[in-house]
């Protein structure tokens, strides 16, 4: 990990690009690393794999993803204030698919259509509420952005 990114600083930069991100995970598998094997090795299966990653590599302190979470909602509400009642409803049900199963759950559309966010409409339905397909791609880069700010 330190050959990749030598500074947990330098990783929290790249990590917190969802495409960039994508980009890290990529070059562990073809290391053969694995989040699942890690999280169970470390017998930590609800810590962010960013977090386990950094403990591991820069024993930086183990958070899990609820925590993470948390701490977004307490330390950004101005995230959240920038949008409506329902668009803060459906971001806020994003970070709690993150909570529960982790960064896959910001793959979109895919994650729209899946309760409780289903729940809302459809697809076209559910971007409407964040002011489009660009607006709801944005807002949810930004929250996964955010989200590893600190």
């Amino acid at each position: 990990m330190r050959t990749l990114y030598p500074s947990a600083p330098g990783l929290r930069q790249k990590w917190a690009n969802p495409s960039e991100r994508s980009e890290i995970i990529d070059k562990l598998a073809q290391r053969g690393i694995s989040f699942d094997e890690l999280a169970a090795t470390a017998k930590q299966p609800n810590a962010d794999p960013f977090d386990l990653l950094c403990h591991l590599a820069f024993n930086a302190p183990l958070r899990t993803r609820r925590e993470r979470a948390q701490r977004l909602r307490e330390e950004r509400k101005d995230f959240f204030d920038q949008y409506g009642p329902e668009a803060r409803a459906v971001l806020n049900e994003l970070l709690d698919k993150y909570a529960e199963y982790g960064t896959a759950q910001f793959v979109l559309p895919d994650v729209l259509q899946i309760p409780p966010i289903s729940e809302r409409g459809n697809v076209i339905e559910i971007a409407k509420m964040l002011g489009g397909g660009d607006k709801l791609r944005e807002g949810a880069t930004q929250l996964q952005t955010i989200l590893y700010a600190a």
